[in-house]
């Protein structure tokens, strides 16, 4: 079967995306403004022989992708930003067991039950581990459909070969927008790889059952699990830092965004051309690893960063560490679900370049 093209919603691409990467089990709950994914899944994964499951909680939701992942299914689950709220508990036990799964957020505006409209305050949540202890999920950012369909096709192999949860974080714009997608050809679940790791098969395989959690109730062993994982996020942070530049080069600004914010800031970037101003564009895909190495490198003299963001400043945080004082830091935002425009952006920059 060949690549297709299609004009869906971002919230069906995902849904279409994960399929055809072979998820075998998805368990949810609906919330806007992400049910057009849920029901996408409802539809189709039972028509191909896959678990499909509306949970009575969010809080059974992630559980049950648990249970599904700690089988060796590919697993999943999607929410928005109180729903994924619920689901912390849960990740925080997937991330103790070392297990694969994929979380889809299409975030909207809080705190509380807040509004419907798209938001970027989930960005703490998602990258400082919104559970309890230490732990960390691989965090993708996609600017639009096509990559949200990208990022959740690959989310299930990073999952699989870091053994860790995968977020994907899309603001509710990317999920109710309409863009024409590429699909990859299908993956089978049944021509996956066996993972020797996971509960079962054990007559078949010849081995001992066995056992996963993410309990250890033995202080020091429990230390040197939490070391062990935290090397283990090193090698993450080694490997899969991504990001995308435009006109960075000679800049005397830096806009730094993701998600639709990141769209917006692309048409500043060409009105401030337009007019004569440097500035460029900074987008970080993976919001955890977050790109600290290449943003410093990009922190030279006379340099200024505006972090844009539909939030009160969060990812501003990071953009701060990352170039650890040698410039000019700030940050821009709209909230309640209320989307800043290339106008305003552009005035905020030039504001702070004093043009």
């Amino acid at each position: 079967m060949s690549e297709e093209i299609r004009l869906m919603k971002g919230n069906e691409a995902i849904a279409e995306a994960a399929i055809r990467a072979g998820c075998g089990a998805y368990f949810g709950y609906p919330i806007t403004p992400q049910n057009e994914l849920i029901t996408y899944m409802a539809i189709n994964m039972p028509a191909k022989g896959r678990v499909f499951v509306q949970a009575e909680s969010e809080v059974s939701a992630i559980n049950m992708v648990f249970g599904a992942a700690s089988s060796g299914a590919r697993a999943m689950t999607s929410s928005s930003s109180p729903g994924v709220s619920l689901k912390q508990e849960g990740i925080s036990y997937l991330c103790g067991a070392d297990l694969p799964a994929v979380v889809v957020n299409v975030a909207r505006a809080g705190p509380g039950l807040g509004g419907i409209a798209p938001a970027q305050g989930d960005y703490f949540q998602s990258t400082r581990g919104g559970g309890h202890g230490d732990y960390h999920t691989i965090v993708l950012a996609p600017k639009g459909v096509q990559e949200a369909a990208d990022l959740t096709y690959e989310a299930f192999s990073l999952a699989d070969r870091y053994r860790m949860p995968v977020l994907v974080l899309a603001d509710g714009l990317i999920g109710q927008m309409m863009e024409t997608v590429k699909f990859p050809v299908p993956i089978d679940p049944a021509n996956l790889p066996r993972k020797p790791w996971a509960v079962g098969h054990q007559a078949r395989d010849g081995r001992e059952a066995n056992h996963i959690s993410s309990m250890n109730l033995e202080p020091a062993s429990l230390e040197l699990e939490v070391l062990a994982r935290e090397k283990h996020y090193d090698l993450v942070k080694k490997e899969l830092c991504r990001y995308e530049e435009i006109q960075v080069e000679d800049a005397d600004l830096i806009i730094v965004a993701y998600g639709t914010s990141a769209r917006v800031s692309m048409s500043t970037v060409q009105a401030a051309r337009a007019k004569g101003l440097k500035i460029g564009l900074f987008r970080p895909i993976t919001l955890w690893p977050f790109p600290y190495e290449r943003l410093n490198a990009l922190a030279i003299k006379g340099r200024k960063f505006l972090s844009v963001e539909m939030s009160m400043g969060q990812m501003v945080e990071d953009v701060r560490l990352a170039v650890n004082g040698k410039a000019p830091v700030e940050h821009y935002g709209r909230v309640g679900g209320v989307i800043h425009n290339e106008e305003e952006v552009l005035a905020a920059a030039e504001r702070m370049l004093g043009a």
